[in-house]
């Protein structure tokens, strides 16, 4: 009896080493590279999420200083214009006028694309009016031409004061 159980425990011995699969060394590797990986791309997400972060609030900051930028050199086109036309200077006058009313056309046609809200894109129409009659005052250096400027220049602020995008 006592054989057939030494028989029975080696075969059970048996089947059990042979049930027995040794693991491969390498998903052991294999799972330490993914954590590793997992690790790094968690790292490297906190160091570029804020930096995202900074260049996006400073891409909208860069975009709201060119539309102040660009207001302001018009602003400043016009006003040169008016100054320059008080003090007889009428050939730069007329420059700074004629520059100030392309900037503003090529502004305008610019659509919703525009730095101009609808309403200020629609109250500027009526400046294009007298155009034409501006710079001809300032060519033939009319004193009558610093009056329609600085009708311009007051027109121009008063429709930008009604409400910048």
């Amino acid at each position: 009896m006592s054989s057939s159980r030494e028989n029975t425990k080696l075969m059970v011995g048996a089947t059990m080493s042979e049930d027995v699969q040794p693991k491969p060394v390498k998903s052991g590797v294999m799972q330490r590279s993914i954590i590793y990986a997992g690790v790094l791309l968690v790292v490297f997400l906190l160091g570029f999420v804020p930096m995202w972060l900074k260049a996006r609030a400073a891409t909208s900051n860069l975009v709201d200083t060119e539309h102040q930028l660009l207001l302001v050199r018009m602003q400043s086109n016009l006003a040169s214009a008016v100054i320059d036309a008080r003090r007889g200077d009428y050939e730069p006058a007329r420059q700074a006028a004629s520059q100030f009313l392309t900037s503003l056309r090529t502004e305008i046609d610019k659509g919703d694309t525009s730095d101009f809200t609808q309403a200020q894109r629609e109250g500027m129409q009526p400046l294009f009016a007298g155009r034409d009659e501006v710079i001809t005052l300032l060519a033939r250096s009319d004193p009558a031409s610093a009056d329609r400027l600085t009708d311009l220049f007051v027109a121009f602020r008063s429709i930008l004061a009604l409400k910048s995008p």
